[in-house]
């Protein structure tokens, strides 16, 4: 919470306001900022580590987005200050500093220590701290499971606001040793042709290592309507490839033309620069619960194969009215991609959309070259890629090396051998990948994010908040989602979060919550269920059963989130 107010008084009335039986507030930072008072103020448990139990109506709601925060972030700042913010930076430069006499604990030490009953350890600079005790007792505590058994800079990095005195002085009372491997970079083998991969946010949720494929974590997606880059789900197929930005050539291929050449310097500064807000689904998101029904091949990807970015660049368009492309030619039917990245035999990865998605001026299909207001980063394409909006994530091709103007789609095995969908009774010894169609627009989609599935919810829970997302493709924007927890015979109105967004160019997703009541004196397992609802009144299937494929593509099916209410 942030307050600018020209009155000292203000403050003061604030503090009486916020404050209350059992808080404790702590002033933390001063500073002179525009001749503005800025007001933020931290509100904690009285003891940091006693037994104060969590208490309120929503067991399972995420108070706050703190990394090692016990309520509502906090910081105060007020004129000639200087001393308190001396104060500050010097609690700050004794966090995580060698103590003397305390053990030495190694990146093994601490990597087997993620979950309660191993103890749940991180590190910060040199320190180790162990917060199991810390984890069960605060609001806000789960953040910080994204953490266990690594490094807490990073998720600082996403949550910087609480980077403050208070919290690093907190931090110290879970103290148990010293860091040694500080500064560890791990032997890369050259010989490995995922050698040059980049490094990846702690918390992402992995699928597999090599190639390298993850997913936002949940606490995350539906927190963030923008997706951070450094949490944005990952979908490799091959290496990542190094591209030299200065260096860059992006070739146009028009039949009868001379190929065009483009630099990343020319794209920015020959051509109008456009931005969208564009979400990016992989096929196989859900894919787990398709596997459940019967053997699928793929990554398991769970519900966090999805995330939300806002993308700069130029229109697609512009680019093959600029190579010479005739929209009149009747024999243009595909546009082409090719990617840097390249399998053992040197087969770049590609993919083709139809030229009525990719010439379509409502369509907004960008040759991208920023994500979220900053260069792409290496795993999401640098440094150009293309974004088809409302088009499966496949299509939307990474270190773009290429854009050909066909007559036949890709010849690319993602393109004729994959990212199709088939019956339920077809199987791996009577499929034809011939004779299907490939994937383009994506269905409609949408599941539960908080609470996740098994949570256990205290004794006494009289309602759950249930958040989520839901999204279509083809711009396609979301108009209902509804929450059920009595199987479907009755159902609960979420309330949308939503950005503008023009009929049919509905390429954001949206988020929802709601507060859905339970039963007095309930006890035992809740099985919650959500669907949406898109703005051509499409609806969701209520099984993944009808919807099955031996890829496991496309699950949409109703999504059911399962947890419990303690008895005690």
């Amino acid at each position: 919470m942030n307050i600018i107010h020209r009155s000292t008084a203000f403050f003061e009335k604030l503090v009486k306001i916020v404050g209350g039986p059992g808080v404790r507030r702590n002033v933390l930072l001063f500073c002179k900022e525009n001749g503005h008072v800025r007001i933020s103020i931290a509100r904690s448990f009285a003891t940091i580590r006693g037994k104060t139990p969590l208490k309120g109506r929503r067991g399972v709601t995420a108070i706050g987005a703190g990394i090692i925060t016990a309520g509502i972030g906090i910081g105060v700042f007020l004129p000639n200050s200087r001393k308190a913010q001396c104060a500050s930076k010097q609690i700050e430069y004794q966090a995580g500093s060698v103590k003397p006499g305390l053990p030495e604990y190694t990146h093994n030490d601490v990597i087997g220590h993620k979950t309660k009953d191993a103890k749940i350890w991180v590190t910060y600079k040199n320190g180790v701290y162990d917060i199991t005790e810390f984890v069960g007792e605060h609001p806000g505590g789960d953040k910080i499971l994204m953490a266990a058994g690594g490094a807490l800079e990073p998720f600082w990095d996403l949550y910087a606001v609480h980077k403050e005195a208070g919290i690093l002085k907190m931090l110290e009372h879970y103290r148990i040793g010293n860091y040694k491997d500080i500064g560890r970079h791990l032997e890369k083998d050259r010989s490995d042709p995922f050698a040059n991969d980049p490094e990846r946010h702690p918390a992402l949720k992995p699928a597999s290592e090599k190639p390298f494929n993850a997913e936002t974590p949940l606490e995350i997606l539906s927190d963030s309507f923008v997706t951070p880059n450094s949490l944005f789900f990952v979908r490799n197929h091959l290496p990542v490839p190094i591209v030299d930005g200065k260096s860059y050539k992006l070739g146009i291929v028009v039949p009868g033309k001379k190929q065009v050449e483009l630099s990343l310097d020319d794209l920015k500064k020959r051509f109008k620069k456009h931005t969208i807000v564009a979400t990016l689904q992989c096929a196989g998101n859900r894919r787990t619960e398709m596997a459940k029904v019967k053997t699928v091949k793929g990554l398991m990807w769970g519900i966090g194969a999805i995330s939300n970015a806002e993308w700069g660049g130029v229109w697609l368009r512009d680019l093959l009215m600029y190579a010479g492309m005739d929209e009149s030619d009747a024999q243009t039917a595909h546009i082409q991609f090719e990617g840097f990245d390249k399998d053992p035999t040197g087969s770049t990865y590609g993919a083709s959309v139809p030229v009525d998605i990719a010439m379509n001026p409502y369509r907004d299909v960008l040759v991208a070259y920023e994500m979220n207001g900053t260069e792409i980063p290496i795993d999401h394409g640098y440094p150009v890629r293309v974004i088809v909006p409302g088009v499966v994530g496949a299509r939307n091709v990474k270190w773009l090396s290429r854009i050909i103007v066909s007559h036949e789609e890709s010849q690319s095995h993602w393109q004729q051998n994959d990212y199709k969908g088939f019956s339920p009774s077809v199987d791996w010894r009577n499929v034809d990948f011939s004779k299907a169609k490939s994937i383009q627009d994506y269905p409609l989609q949408s599941a539960i994010c908080s609470p996740k599935y098994g949570d256990q919810l205290e004794a006494g829970t009289d309602e759950i908040t249930v958040k989520g997302y839901a999204w279509s493709g083809g711009g396609r924007g979301i108009i209902r989602v509804d929450i059920s927890i009595d199987d479907g015979q009755t159902w609960l109105t979420a309330d949308l979060e939503q950005i503008p967004q023009k009929v049919n160019h509905a390429w954001a997703w949206t988020l929802w919550k709601v507060d859905v009541p339970l039963p007095e004196n309930f006890k035992g397992k809740v099985d919650i269920i959500c669907k949406a609802v898109d703005e051509s009144y499409g609806a969701q299937p209520d099984t993944v059963r009808g919807i099955w494929n031996l890829r496991g593509l496309l699950n949409n099916a109703w999504h059911h989130v399962n947890v419990e209410v303690s008895e005690e």
